[in-house]
């Protein structure tokens, strides 16, 4: 998983896996999901992100488990 603020644009995005994108489905206004053509979620879009989300945390959330992931050797 892979978090990353666009603050130029004020959006998150959360990879969830590396397969592409094939298809977007809008959960509500301004959070999309990143689907394959089998229906399967790879990416969450949210807009408007500092509205919606404390924006610090969910960033040192993104360094906290890169960390874990290299203390793991991944």
């Amino acid at each position: 998983m892979r978090v990353h603020y666009d603050n130029e644009v004020d959006a998150v995005y959360i990879k969830l896996g590396n397969q592409k994108p094939e298809g977007v489905i809008e959960i509500s206004e301004g959070v999309n999901l990143d689907t394959t053509s089998d229906d399967k979620i790879v990416g969450i879009e949210i807009l408007d992100a500092s509205k919606k989300m404390n924006i610090k945390t969910i960033l040192s959330y993104e360094l906290e488990l890169d960390k874990n992931l290299v203390q793991k050797g991944a």
